[in-house]
């Protein structure tokens, strides 16, 4: 071997570390290379937006030979041209993309992580998506509408596909996609059943990582599904780890990476890391894939067809109508070494060492309807083509006559009658008989088994890679791949592996850079980790999204007509989507969808990171080949029709205000483009929520899924109609934010002042009627003896019944708060006068128990609220008791004291009953794959948190609150906000025992030594202990524990160690971007982790950031 390639090995293979670069301190030392290296924060001020250098003017680096030993990296030499405007170079690059100079998220993580089982896949006639398109037909069926896989890759439109396949010659089946039990398999539903984290990704996806764990015996599918299947409800989902496929190490760590060339969007990078964690020689083999979704089986006439053929040596190429021509250089590979360095072969230190050649696949992304159905295949090489191939056993027994079973001797024409498959439906249909004449080309297949298409050519292919006899314990062999449209005279990387691994290097440094731009203070390197890998995981999990309504409700031409019983099934008055974009998914496997409050949230963390994103995505779920034409939002692909909290207001001016305070930039166009929309849909849910015009609000249940007695999305069982107090609250939370918005668009156009009083209007009613009691009749929602928010059943004029059930439904009425500032109340005085007009003339109203506001708070300001402060104490006196609401790990979502005290009503024999339940669901309600009855969710937790500040705002020092209650500590209500915010931080967080609460104990994840550093991000969280459940990778809204880790991480204290008070520190309120406000200079707290850094940044609480 060359003295370079010696050097790139040892980059590689044994993680050698430069001078300069740091690592998690608690990683095993066997191992850096598998830390997220995170550099000290450097001393520079905030980033400033900067002037865009033309491409002309971006410095280039020389191209003598490649590369000289003088090269320069990409960030030194835009540094040293931007000067005092340079502020990274992903942010550079942002901006690119922003300006559309550079399409930079062209390629992305756009495929899904399981195409299969979905609603848009399901064809069937009852709607059983996880039964129509089971895990055993994917690898032989080709999808409609969309396309999955292991760490894959696409460009934003998913016309052409890349992802990590594998095999350990144990598997009946290669490894391409993740597994897991479907809805009716698990006990707790759907759940993968893989080992696999989202690294590391910038915005751009100019450096991307992600890492999974590939066990050397059998994947264990069918005990995965028997024992998942026959376990009940009350106790725990049977795991991966729980089997023996992972016991003595015996596993393959397999890192992925994806750069980009430094100013080509189009120009990516492929690295695949195996490692041998086992004991001893294993063989690995990596079969990367390459292919274009199927397009051409479902229109009745033909599109232009895409192609792909070998081209030169190791490449293919692949051409496309509309994205055009493609290489990806498949590279050949160093022999596998040990962890010392050492290659397996004596002779693998010479110039002329055999290297790993990779060999190219070739086949069609076509059904192999013979395999499913027993029917005809179209062309001779399908889709499950590589299986057969590589696996012996895979392929399909051969003829009594001799021929290979697996082909027909003629095939159909694409315009021929097909009447093999069926497609829709569960019922086989009629086989044309053999005297039938068959209509178009009849087309010879070879007498020989050819599973994949010797001429090298067709729609999907593959490069397969056999590294044998790895050495154990840390045995290391590594592929190389490069997708480029140039050709290798263009491009010196795909001929020098030095160069290509300096690159990837060099994107992983500007990854680095990026992230600890983010942060101020001194927060730790776990902590660190955690935030990167929450923001990591909220970019990988975009999706190329798919779904047009009519297509997919009347069925393909060239496919039979679905059965007619499916049009009654679902979304059928949905008929103007028609959605192709990159979305947020809650969960790209359990998941695969956008569900809308879910991305509201999703749109915070990714706010902070690339607001032009976050923005896109607000956007898109009001447009109008997505929102309803009488103003509905839709939910999620299961019911589009579900009614989900109304949160896009508040998301929409949060990210509004990210954007502000954190670039610079007021993109004042988006705000009143949604905020038009939003008009719609606010009537929407007046018209048809409030059915008696009383301010009071069903919705249903409202994202909640089993949180109340009875389900609150079907009639009630004791009849009657359920006046919802979470419904209610939200839409004086709606208000409140649709105000506030008016307020900030009335700076630019004076219209908008109307509209803020007609919003502060409806509030007051909204409260009123939620609050009070008129007449004799009418009761409340709130409980003054037990000092609560309760949901209550009005039967009649004279007959009504609360259910006292203390959960987040009588939290949320906390939610609906707003601070004005007296700036902005003097700024508008249309708006003035109309509100000194309703404290005039209206003092029935603006004098009752609702917040008065007709009292000034701290610094002049008025509060309007659901709940005065005698409330607010009353409530926050149980929601901080460590014996009903306050966990260790945040606030839960049931009060424990109905561990004790269930409470529950007989109805017509049957007993319907609400428990404490910590854990998993243990009902079937809404699929029993989500808990409301107990654990901790993130989300909902986050607008306690910013409701909390926002009263700080008014009420100060003044309000002190005992919290934990009954703990004789008190403080004020930034100090109780940064509490929760640290005590769901501790849910991730590593203690002094090296444990990780979400990892429920388990000694491998929190002391192995490649897994330790890895963090899942669950869906929710046990109330009593902080063990993630649900969903394992919904970075989703669980990744707004980055954001936490932005603001306050800096003072979060380890988890289970005593709180101790903050130095005195300033809280800066400003009303404009970098100015203090007139009233900030009063504030003081000493539980505060916020100072005068936090005034561009998120410790920044005034009520101009929130």
């Amino acid at each position: 071997m060359s003295a370079q390639t010696k050097k790139i090995q040892g980059k590689i293979f044994r993680g050698e570390m430069r001078p300069g670069d740091s690592a998690t301190p608690s990683r095993s030392s066997s191992d850096p290379a598998l830390t997220i290296s995170i550099p000290k924060p450097n001393e520079q001020p905030a980033p400033q937006p900067r002037p865009q250098l033309a491409k002309s003017q971006v410095p280039q680096p020389s191209k003598e030979d490649g590369r000289s030993q003088e090269y320069t990296p990409f960030r030194e030499r835009l540094s040293a041209e931007l000067r005092t405007d340079y502020d990274g170079v992903e942010r550079y690059r942002l901006d690119q993309d922003m300006k559309k100079e550079m399409h930079w998220k062209r390629w992305g993580p756009y495929l899904s992580d399981r195409q299969w089982a979905t609603v848009r896949e399901d064809y069937s006639a009852n709607g059983d998506a996880w039964s129509h398109f089971p895990h055993e037909h994917a690898r032989s069926r080709a999808y409609r509408w969309g396309e999955d896989g292991i760490a894959g890759i696409s460009d934003n439109h998913q016309r052409l596909c890349f992802s990590l396949s594998l095999w350990n010659e144990q598997d009946y089946i290669l490894k391409e996609r993740l597994f897991g039990v479907t809805g009716h398999q698990g006990n707790h539903g759907e759940d993968v059943k893989e080992l696999y984290y989202y690294l590391d990704s910038t915005p751009t996806h100019s450096y991307m990582k992600f890492l999974y764990k590939y066990p050397q015996k059998a994947y264990p599918y069918e005990e995965l599904i028997r024992e998942n299947e026959n376990r009940s409800r009350d106790v725990p989902e049977f795991e991966i780890l729980d089997t023996d496929v992972f016991d003595e190490d015996r596993y393959w760590d397999v890192f992925v990476e994806y750069a980009k060339d430094e100013q080509d969007p189009d120009s990516v990078y492929v690295r695949i890391t195996s490692y041998n964690r086992g004991p001893d020689p294993a063989t690995l083999h990596i079969i990367p894939q390459f292919w274009f979704p199927n397009t051409w089986s479902w229109p009745a006439e033909r599109p232009p067809m895409p192609s792909m053929s070998a081209s030169g040596n190791n490449a293919i190429t692949a051409v496309h109508p509309t994205l055009g021509k493609y290489h990806l250089y498949c590279l050949p590979s160093p022999p596998p070494v040990s962890i010392e360095g050492t290659p397996i072969s004596a002779d693998a230190d010479k110039e002329d060492a055999d290297a790993v050649e990779p060999e190219l696949l070739f086949t069609e992304n076509n059904t192999n309807f013979h395999r499913l159905y027993g029917g005809q295949n179209e062309t001779p090489f399908v889709k499950d083509a590589f299986h057969d191939h590589i696996i012996p056993s895979h392929r399909p027994p051969p003829t009594d006559a001799g021929h290979p079973g697996f082909f027909a001797t003629k095939i159909h024409s694409s315009t021929s009658p097909r009447h093999t498959r069926p497609r829709y439906g569960n019922a086989p249909t009629e086989t044309p008989s053999s005297e039938e004449e068959e209509q178009g080309p009849r087309t010879p297949f070879p007498l020989t088994p050819s599973f994949v298409n010797p001429a090298q050519r067709g729609t999907k292919s593959a490069a397969h890679y056999v590294f044998r006899d790895v050495p154990p314990r840390g045995g290391c062999a590594v592929v190389r791949l490069k997708l480029t449209p140039k050709r290798p005279s263009q491009d010196p990387s795909i001929e020098d592996e030095g160069i290509f691994d300096d690159t990837i290097e060099e994107r992983r440094q500007e990854a680095d850079e990026f992230y600890n731009a983010l942060v101020m203070g001194p927060i730790s390197d776990d902590l660190k980790q955690i935030m990167r890998q929450a923001l990591g995981g909220m970019l990988w999990t975009k999706q190329f999204y798919q779904f047009i309504q009519s297509d997919w409700m009347n069925g393909d031409p060239a496919q039979p007509p679905p059965p007619p019983e499916r049009k009654w099934v679902r979304n059928k008055e949905w008929k103007h989507l028609y959605i192709a974009d990159i979305l947020s998914m809650p969960d790209k496997w359990e998941y695969p969808f956008f569900a809308a409050w879910d991305t509201a949230f999703h749109c915070i963390p990714l706010a902070v990171v690339d607001p032009i994103f976050a923005k896109k995505q607000l956007d898109l779920l009001t447009r109008e080949w997505y929102m309803k034409p009488d103003g509905q939002i839709p939910a999620y692909e299961w019911n589009f029709g579900d009614v989900n909290p109304p949160v896009h207001a508040w998301a929409t001016f949060r990210v509004f205000k990210i954007e502000r305070k954190l670039y610079g930039r007021e993109d004042v166009q988006f705000l009143e483009r949604v905020f038009q929309k939003l008009l719609l849909n606010f009537t929407w849910w007046v018209n048809r929520k409030d059915a008696g015009g009383k301010g009071v609000f069903e919705g249903g249940f409202l994202g909640l899924d089993n949180i109340g007695v009875f389900n609150r999305s079907e009639p009630l069982p004791t009849g009657g109609v359920l006046r919802q107090a979470d419904g209610t609250a939200w839409m004086a939370f709606y208000c409140l934010n649709m105000l506030n918005m008016a307020l900030e668009l009335a700076k630019h156009n004076p219209v908008y002042e109307d509209i803020a009083s007609k919003f502060f209007e409806h509030f007051i009613f909204i409260a009123d009627a939620m609050t009070y009691q008129e007449g004799e009749h009418e009761a409340s929602l709130w409980n003054e003896q037990d000092g609560m928010y309760y949901d209550a059943v009005e039967f009649g004029p004279d007959d009504s019944m609360q259910l006292p059930v203390r959960s987040l439904v009588g939290l949320i009425p906390l939610y609906a708060t707003l601070v004005l500032e007296p700036a902005t109340i003097n700024r508008f005085p249309g708006f003035k006068k109309r509100l000194e007009w309703f404290i005039d003339n209206r003092p029935e109203v603006s004098e009752r128990t609702m917040a008065n506001i007709n009292i000034k708070g701290r610094g002049e300001r008025r509060l309007l609220a659901l709940v005065n402060k005698d409330r607010l104490v009353r409530v926050l006196e149980k929601m901080l008791d460590e014996n009903e609401f306050f966990s260790e790990h945040g606030i839960r979502s049931l009060s424990k004291m109905h561990k004790d005290q269930p409470w529950g009503i007989d109805v017509h024999g049957e007993r319907y009953e609400v428990n404490y339940w910590p854990g998993d669901s243990k009902s079937g309600m809404f699929g029993g794959n989500s808990n409301w009855r107990g654990p901790i969710w993130l989300a909902v937790n986050f607008l306690l948190i910013e409701s909390l500040q926002r009263f700080y705002q008014y009420y100060g020092d003044e309000l002190q609150v005992e919290c934990p209650t009954g703990s004789g500590e008190y403080m004020n209500l930034i100090g109780v906000a940064e509490e929760i915010q640290h005590r769901i931080i501790h849910i991730f967080g590593r203690d002094l025992e090296g444990k990780r609460a979400t990892n429920g104990g388990n000694v491998k994840l929190d002391h192995d030594p490649h897994f330790r550093d890895y963090v899942w991000f669950y869906e929710f969280f046990h109330g009593d202990d902080g063990r993630g459940l649900g969903a394992s990778h919904q970075t989703g809204w669980s990744g707004l524990v980055a954001y936490h880790i932005l603001q306050s991480g800096a003072t979060c204290r380890l988890p289970k160690t005593p709180k101790t008070p903050r130095s005195l520190a300033q809280h800066y309120f400003d009303e404009h971007i970098d100015s203090q406000s007139e009233y900030g200079d009063e504030t003081r707290s000493l539980h505060s982790a916020y100072s005068i850094a936090d005034l561009n940044t998120l410790g920044d609480v005034s009520p101009d950031a929130l």
